[in-house]
């Protein structure tokens, strides 16, 4: 008789890098309202794994110095294992989300939150985080500040990059 895969809790920490200034400033800014600049991690393993410039890192839950997160959602189970995860970490870290490739628009910690949602649980981040680049774009402002902000690279402090040869550096 074949023994039950083990469920493993999968969860997104969701930080607000303007620590709240978004929700004040946008309406004047970009003349709509966003509730915050939206960073995410997923937590699975009893470990946070997240997409920067300088590609894919892993710290204990909440050890970047971002700190706690402003919220968590809980993304349901998955069976795959920790051996299985961390191989699918390095093929991505080898290929879609290699550091280069980051982007603040169209390929950042949201896109890899997302993939990796969807890998473990079958189920997508929510869509007002993954919204959130093309809402900024849709507005003269947003358009008038994207030279700037494509320049922009993202790495929170306090992770330790992710490698394959020996899981996590």
């Amino acid at each position: 008789m074949e023994e039950p895969l083990a469920l493993h809790p999968v969860k997104l920490y969701v930080y607000d890098l303007s620590k709240g200034m978004a929700r004040r400033l946008s309406p004047l800014m970009l003349g709509k309202q966003l509730d915050g600049i939206w960073h995410t991690s997923i937590i699975v393993h009893k470990d946070e794994f997240f997409y920067g410039s300088e590609g894919i890192s892993s710290c204990a839950p909440g050890g970047t110095l971002l700190g706690p997160p402003d919220s968590v959602v809980d993304l349901g189970n998955t069976e795959v294992t920790e051996e299985i995860f961390l191989e699918y970490l390095s093929s991505l870290g080898e290929s879609m989300f290699r550091g280069e490739s980051y982007n603040l628009f169209e390929h950042n910690c949201n896109t890899f939150s997302n993939e990796v949602a969807q890998f473990l649980t079958g189920r997508k981040i929510p869509s007002y985080i993954t919204d959130l680049p093309a809402e900024v774009l849709a507005t003269p402002f947003g358009q008038a500040l994207r030279p700037l902000l494509d320049s922009i690279q993202i790495q929170p402090p306090g992770g330790n990059t992710f490698s394959r040869h020996n899981g996590q550096s």
